[in-house]
């Protein structure tokens, strides 16, 4: 897109893509691994927060390392980025994640294009994944202003936690939601749930890009001072 470097959207949709290829083919991993649903939730946490922290590092420099149009929402909300720059981010995101759901299932011989049959829906599930994506949000925010340097290790451990600590094992990324939907394995979702994802991820990141103004205002004012 005029305006937009080649490299920033490869950036993502690289990223992305093998952060959705990471939790989809762990998840498969996992099932064959084992039948005990507590293993097979930290076969498939460890790896994902894991290969945030080595995608943040090699890729940050280049794109900023969203992978996520939650946080592009964030980066948005804060004039940090243009509305063209953010659309044109977050369909190269939701590209790059469908693309890496499909490269999971070639790796584990599965039909590529599948439809998941797992329920994931209701009002506790949204909260989850609106505090998922407020809690991402903020950690990144808070993370850049007071140490850069360790976004990657912050990311990686929030959401390798909050797998644990949300009923919806902490999707917090429409792109991910979406690619999501394409497989029918343990990490997947209904297609037809994954709009509420989307919604709720979108509402915690707004007021995640809120609040962190409101919470270093006050910094933000001594240091213009």
């Amino acid at each position: 897109m005029q305006g937009i470097p080649i490299r920033h959207l490869a950036s993502e949709a690289l990223g992305t893509g093998l952060l959705v290829v990471t939790v989809v083919g762990s998840g498969i991993m996992a099932e064959r691994l084992t039948d005990d649903v507590a293993l097979q939730l930290l076969c498939n946490a460890l790896p994902t927060g894991a290969i945030l922290v080595v995608l943040i590092t090699a890729l940050g420099p280049v794109s900023g390392a969203h992978f996520n149009p939650a946080v592009t929402l964030a980066f948005l909300i804060r004039r940090e980025i243009s509305g063209l720059h953010a659309l044109a981010f977050a369909i190269t995101q939701v590209a790059g994640g469908v693309s890496g759901t499909f490269l999971a299932h070639l790796m584990f011989a599965q039909p590529v294009i599948q439809a998941s049959t797992t329920v994931r829906t209701g009002g506790a599930m949204w909260l989850a994944e609106a505090v998922a994506a407020f809690g991402l949000v903020l950690v990144i925010l808070a993370g850049i202003r007071q140490r850069p340097e360790a976004v990657p290790w912050l990311v990686g451990l929030f959401i390798g936690a909050a797998y644990w600590f949300t009923s919806s094992t902490s999707f917090a990324n429409p792109a991910v939601a979406i690619a999501r939907g394409f497989t029918d394995s343990f990490s997947g979702i209904r297609p037809l749930d994954v709009p509420g994802f989307v919604a709720a991820e979108l509402v915690g990141a707004v007021v995640a890009g809120l609040f962190a103004h409101w919470l270093f205002a006050r910094d933000n004012a001594s240091a213009g001072s």
